[in-house]
């Protein structure tokens, strides 16, 4: 497998350990969650928490995704943006290289893209992550602690709410066709 080309998606719960799964096979990663609007752009939706709604697809930007994906398939660099979560807008860009064709593009709404880039040519596999639902809650909410995203009591009510939810979320990347696995047997099959 790690002889093809295309972009690899990979899909899952916040937390469920997309980043990592990229950053353990040391390929290019195109970050998907780079393409949320700004929390000031016109149609936010919101949340029953009072606050932007960073769970639903309209808070980001899907036709800049996919073409910056087509670009990476076609030239092997593409400018993408960089968002900083915690003051929810982009403070800049970056140029991304993917040198030998293939890459991952990982993010929360990656399902989302499966069919477009299916059908552009450009998807060489797309993959769910999961893991039982109290550890993907645990890994989320240490991180996003860590790092500060958000006040620790949006957090909090966030990753319960993302907790009920996670069954829903995995059903819907499975109905794009993403394969659910496990980030070891994801590993695995890209590495091989």
């Amino acid at each position: 497998m790690a002889a093809s080309s295309g972009v690899v998606i990979v899909a899952g719960p916040s937390g469920s350990g997309k980043s990592h799964l990229a950053a353990r096979l040391g390929w290019p990663v195109l970050r998907l969650d780079d393409f949320y609007r700004d929390a000031d752009a016109p149609h936010m939706p919101r949340s029953t928490l009072g606050i932007v709604d960073w769970d639903h697809p309209d808070s980001w930007d899907a036709v800049t995704a996919v073409g910056t994906i087509a670009e990476l398939c076609a030239s092997g660099t593409a400018e993408v943006p960089v968002y900083d979560i915690a003051a929810s807008r982009r403070t800049g860009t970056q140029t991304l290289h993917v040198p030998d064709g293939q890459f991952i593009a990982e993010g929360l709404f990656a399902p989302i893209i499966v069919d477009a880039c299916r059908e552009a040519g450009l998807l060489r596999a797309a993959i769910c992550l999961r893991r039982p639902a109290p550890v993907t809650f645990a890994l989320r909410l240490s991180r996003d602690l860590r790092e500060g995203r958000k006040s620790p009591s949006v957090l909090v009510r966030r990753g319960w709410r993302l907790l009920q939810d996670e069954p829903r979320i995995v059903a819907e990347a499975v109905a794009h066709g993403c394969d659910p696995m496990t980030p070891r047997n994801a590993r695995r099959l890209l590495a091989g």
